[in-house]
C-alpha cells in the first residue's frame, strides 16, 4: 500500500466527511485513475519520435502506452485522419497511487523554481489536469538518452461532483497547490 493510500484511508475520509458533511463513507470521493497523454505533433515529420516518447512513457509509468491517433484531417497542419500523432497510458489501482507518489514526492521537487500547481487545472466536474513541460524530471528518464525535451498532461480523474471536493481531496492528498 503507497503512502497516498494509506493517507486517504487514514486521514483524508474523516477530513472529507467533517468537511463537507457527508452522512456515508461512499459519499466521500476518490481517485478513479490517472491519465497521462503526450501529444507528439511533430511525429508527422519524424515517425521515430513516437517509438522514443512509447518507451520514455512506459518507463515513467510502468505500463505500455497506446497509440494515439489523428480523428479528422486538418489541411494546415498537413495532418490527415488516422495519422499517428500521440501516446497516452491510463493507470488504475496500485499503478496511479504508485504514479502519484513518484509524481508528489519526487518529480515535482525536481522542477526547477517550484511554488505549487495551479489551482486553476479544473474542468468543473472534478478532475483535474497538470501540465509538464519536460519529462527530465522523472528519474527513471536518463538525461544522456534524451533527443528532445517532451511535455505531458496529466490528469487525475475523481468522483468528485464539484472542483470544490476534488480540491479539498487532492489538497489532502499532498498535491501542492500554489496560491
Amino acid at each position: 500500500m503507497s503512502d497516498i493510500q494509506k493517507r486517504y484511508r487514514e486521514e483524508t475520509i474523516s477530513a472529507m466527511m467533517k468537511t463537507f458533511n457527508y452522512s456515508n463513507v461512499m459519499q466521500v470521493p476518490r481517485l478513479e485513475k490517472v491519465v497521462i497523454n503526450m501529444g507528439l505533433g511533430e511525429a508527422l515529420e519524424n515517425a521515430r519520435i513516437l517509438d522514443i516518447s512509447m518507451e520514455e512513457l512506459s518507463k515513467i509509468t510502468g505500463q505500455r502506452p497506446v497509440l494515439t491517433r489523428a480523428r479528422k484531417s486538418i489541411a494546415n497542419f498537413k495532418l490527415r485522419e488516422g495519422n499517428p500523432i500521440g501516446c497516452c497510458v491510463t493507470l488504475r489501482r496500485q499503478r496511479m497511487y504508485d504514479f502519484l507518489s513518484r509524481l508528489l514526492n519526487i518529480a515535482l521537487p525536481r522542477v526547477r523554481d517550484f511554488k505549487g500547481v495551479s489551482p486553476r487545472g479544473f474542468d468543473g466536474r472534478g478532475n483535474y489536469t497538470l501540465g509538464v513541460r519536460e519529462q527530465l524530471i522523472f528519474p527513471e528518464i536518463d538525461y544522456d538518452d534524451v533527443e528532445k525535451i517532451k511535455g505531458m498532461n496529466i490528469t487525475i480523474v475523481t468522483s468528485a461532483k464539484t472542483d470544490e471536493e476534488a480540491k479539498e481531496l487532492l489538497g489532502l492528498l499532498g498535491v501542492p497547490f500554489s496560491k
